[in-house]
């Protein structure tokens, strides 16, 4: 990537730059694809940097959108893969030894899958935390991998093309794309805070009509 020291970035953002020197666009496709499975360095930091890299001459800004697109849908077959491997009755075991889960949770949670799946994969490849975690729900309901792999390609792309083209245009001032998706994730992720906490508030609620301590 070809970058004065004061453009080139540090920490995280650092270590993806460097992945990409060595390895350009496989390099960027490899870091997009581990978010899915295990974020070291997230999504939303590693599209811009495709993006500037390819504003930088390192790959075509086409390559980027392909390179980073490939990684996401390898990355959230893995995930898939892995909830395919867990099966249905694995998964619904894990959930009841979770405090304050029901077998009515588990069986609500896939009747809600089997009625709006294809939406929540499609949408959520383009939900910060969630695009990591959707893929594997459908692999635990074996979703057709033609439809899963469909479903993430196109919804990968538009999440990918929206990052990868910002970093892209804004050149060495990527990071304000990181900025502002550092504050979506946290939006989403104190989305889901509130979330849990109301469910613990009802479902003690609910134990301590029904007398059990």
């Amino acid at each position: 990537m070809v970058a004065t020291a004061a453009e080139r970035p540090g920490g995280l953002a650092g270590l993806a730059v460097d992945v990409m020197d060595h390895l350009g666009g496989p390099g960027a496709a490899l870091l997009v694809g581990l978010d899915n499975v295990f974020p070291p360095v997230p999504s939303e930091l590693v599209l811009p940097l495709a993006g500037f890299a390819a504003s930088q001459g390192t790959m075509s800004l086409l390559m980027a959108l392909f390179w980073t697109t490939t990684g996401s849908v390898v990355g959230a077959m893995v995930t898939y893969w892995l909830g395919a491997r867990l099966g249905r009755d694995r998964v619904r075991g894990l959930i009841l030894r979770v405090p304050l889960m029901k077998e009515s949770d588990f069986h609500r949670t896939e009747r809600w899958f089997a009625k709006h799946g294809t939406k929540a994969v499609f949408f959520g490849r383009m939900v910060p935390v969630f695009r990591s975690l959707i893929s594997l729900p459908a692999g635990v309901e074996r979703m057709p991998v033609w439809q899963f792999v469909s479903l993430t390609t196109l919804g990968s792309l538009i999440w990918n093309s929206v990052f990868v083209l910002a970093g892209y245009l804004l050149g060495a001032n990527w990071q304000v794309v990181d900025s502002y998706a550092g504050i979506l994730q946290y939006v989403v992720l104190a989305g889901i805070g509130v979330a849990i906490v109301v469910f613990v508030v009802k479902r003690l609620r609910e134990r301590k009509k029904a007398g059990v301590k």
